[in-house]
Parts: C-alpha cells; sequence; structure tokens
C-alpha cells in the first residue's frame, strides 16, 4: 500500500519537473510512509525514499516505514535534511509551502545552497481519493461517532450543561476506540444555536431548546464528522418548520452526490431549496468537505469550489445548517462516500427529528 503511494507521489514530481521533496506536514507524513510520529521528514526522489528523525524514534520507524531508509539526525532536523537532500544529488525539490514555516524553509535554503532549486508544491490532492484500507478506518471512525449519538440521546436531559453533553460524547467515542475527538466538539444549545460553531460552555440545557452537537472520532489517524439536532422537550411550529427545511435541503444534498458532480452545483441547488422555504439568508457557509486524516480536506461543496466533479472513493460531507440570530439553529450532517455509480451514506444515526420526552 506505501509502495502504492510513493509511486503516485513520484508520477506527480515527474509531472511538476522535480526530482525529489522534502515532506515535513504530518498528515502527508503518515500518508507516505505509515510513520505515526512527529519531529520527522521524508525526502522522496525517484530512486530513493528517505525518513529523516532522531534517537527517540529511530525503533518505531524501523516498524512503522519499512520502505524507507532511514537517515538519523543528531545535530539537528533541518541540518540532515540539507545532508540527505545533497547526498541524493537532486537539484529540483518539492517543499510544502502550505505547512513548512518560512524560518525552517530559510534554513534549509542556507544548507542546500543555490545549487538547489526549491519550489512549493501541494501534496494535499493525492490523498482524494481513498483505498480500502483508508475506508475501513473512516468506517470505523463513522460507526464509532453513531454509537456515540446513540448514547447521548439516553443522557441529555434539562438542567445539565453544554460541556457535559460534549465530555459525554468525547468519553464515549474514546471507550470505542476513539483516539481523541476530530475536533474540538460544538454543542450549542437555543439562542447559541446560531452559532455554527458553537463550542460547548457551562450553559444549562432548558426544556424547549435544540441541542445542536457537531463532533467526530479519529481512529489509527482517520475522522469522521457528525451533526445532529434534537429537541429537549416538546418542538414548537417555527422549531418543526426549520428543522424540516434543513432536512429536507440535506436529503436533497444527498441524492445529488454521484460521481461527476461539480462541487458548485451541489452546493448551489440546495441553496435553492432554502431560499424556497425562506432560510437562504441563514445559510452562510459551505455545504461540504471531504475528510481523511485531516477533518476538512479537498474537494468541497461550496460557492467556491474548484471541484469539477466528484470522483469514485472521494468522501463528502452534506451538511446545511440554519443559523437565525437571537433565535438558534439546525444543522444535519452526514459523511458520504461517492461509489463507482453513485454515493453511500456512511452515518446511520437517525435524522427524523428526536424530541426527548421525560
Amino acid at each position: 500500500m506505501i509502495k502504492d503511494r510513493i509511486e503516485a507521489l513520484r508520477d506527480y514530481l515527474y509531472d511538476q519537473r522535480l526530482d525529489g521533496v522534502i515532506i515535513n506536514k504530518l498528515e502527508n507524513l503518515h500518508y507516505f510512509s505509515g510513520f505515526t510520529g512527529d519531529d520527522t521528514m521524508l525526502v522522496v526522489s525517484d530512486e530513493d525514499a528517505v525518513l529523516v528523525t532522531d534517537f527517540r524514534y529511530v525503533e518505531q520507524a524501523r516498524q512503522e516505514a519499512p520502505d524507507y531508509r532511514l537517515a538519523k539526525q543528531e545535530k539537528g532536523l533541518l541540518l540532515r535534511v540539507a545532508e540527505v537532500v545533497q547526498e541524493l544529488g537532486i537539484t529540483q525539490v518539492g517543499f510544502e509551502g502550505a505547512a513548512l514555516v518560512v524560518d525552517w524553509y530559510g534554513k534549509i535554503k542556507e544548507q542546500v545552497g543555490d545549487r538547489i532549486t526549491l519550489k512549493s508544491v501541494n501534496l494535499n490532492d493525492l490523498r482524494q481519493i481513498k483505498d480500502q484500507e483508508e475506508l475501513e478506518c473512516i468506517r470505523k471512525a463513522v460507526a464509532i461517532s453513531d454509537k456515540a449519538f446513540e448514547d447521548i440521546i439516553t443522557y441529555i436531559k434539562p438542567g445539565i450543561s453544554e460541556n457535559q453533553v460534549a465530555a459525554r460524547l468525547e468519553g464515549v467515542m474514546r471507550s470505542l476506540g476513539s483516539q481523541r475527538p476530530a475536533f474540538t466538539t460544538i454543542t450549542a444549545s437555543g439562542k447559541r444555536g446560531s452559532l455554527p460553531h458553537g463550542t460547548a460552555t457551562e450553559k444549562l440545557i432548558n426544556a424547549g431548546e435544540f441541542v445542536t452537537m457537531d463532533y467526530g472520532a479519529v481512529y489509527k489517524g482517520y475522522h469522521s464528522d457528525i451533526t445532529r439536532t434534537l429537541c429537549v422537550g416538546r418542538a414548537d411550529v417555527k422549531q418543526r418548520d426549520v428543522y424540516d427545511a434543513v432536512l429536507q435541503a440535506q436529503l436533497l444534498g444527498v441524492s445529488l452526490v454521484r460521481p461527476g458532480a461539480a462541487g458548485k452545483a451541489v452546493d448551489g441547488e440546495v441553496r435553492k431549496y432554502l431560499h424556497a422555504r425562506g432560510y437562504a439568508e441563514y445559510f452562510g457557509h459551505g455545504l461540504g468537505h471531504s475528510l481523511g486524516l485531516e477533518i476538512h480536506e479537498s474537494p468541497t461543496l461550496s460557492p467556491r469550489s474548484t471541484c469539477e466533479g466528484l470522483q469514485p472513493n472521494t468522501l463528502i460531507t452534506v451538511e446545511p445548517g440554519v443559523y437565525i440570530p437571537h433565535w438558534g439553529g439546525v444543522r444535519i450532517e452526514d459523511t458520504v462516500l461517492v461509489t463507482d455509480t453513485s454515493h453511500e451514506v456512511l452515518t446511520s444515526s437517525p435524522k427524523e427529528l428526536i424530541e426527548l420526552t421525560y
């Protein structure tokens, strides 16, 4: 599997007219080598693949990255990386411009000199299409998130805090095998539901309020992402209308996910629907994003999406929301796999309006 990824990387380097690349972004380092530690860089050329690390990770690197030659550093990571570049005799070298800080770039450039040209590259897109091993990890992460939702609907009641809800979600996911939360858990109740990224606070949940929960698990480095909104008690007329508008928009968005679908087009159809329902002005973010080793990856569904056509074995979230200031909000989100002919919704938690009664 790693060998295939290295070959794909080398094909990319050939297209970019490069004979080597320095990799320091942790997610890409993990993807192209299998190594899960930090304070490490990769140098990959047409004929060699070198992992540069220190004493702490030597044994781990040999176990996790057997496809790489190990270069131990003792006087500094950047100095050893520059030495490896020179030892390999490569002169047109890519680096991750969005991940390598300016100071580090300057130190590497100072060591390699003018004979070697450094060019900024973006390796993230090489991770868009997931292999079966990756999909298995993401399915597991999604299943953990679903189990946490199954638990949380038995836990929420008036008088507990948003922080308690977030802690419960994270604790259950951890007990089921999640390494950590996929991101800072969002729990927004009542009027705070109008905050799309309303992370949990000490606010107590009251009867009659919506509670929006956006959270995810991480399994073997791979993320899940789910949002559900429920009502603590019986929903009133407006709550039902807003919830139904978001639910129907979400179902529409999911139905449009298929190979070849353009990111802007899918997003646009959902916005048209919310406009017809009178809520488009309250939907201000993109419809969805991919995920994997990072919680936000390409492609995206949004008015600014550059995705001209979704590809099989890519993942996309579909997460419309309505956020009304001084009232509250609703968001519903699934993780969806693009298949060869259509799509598969990986998230299994119910989406119909849940009214918790006591």
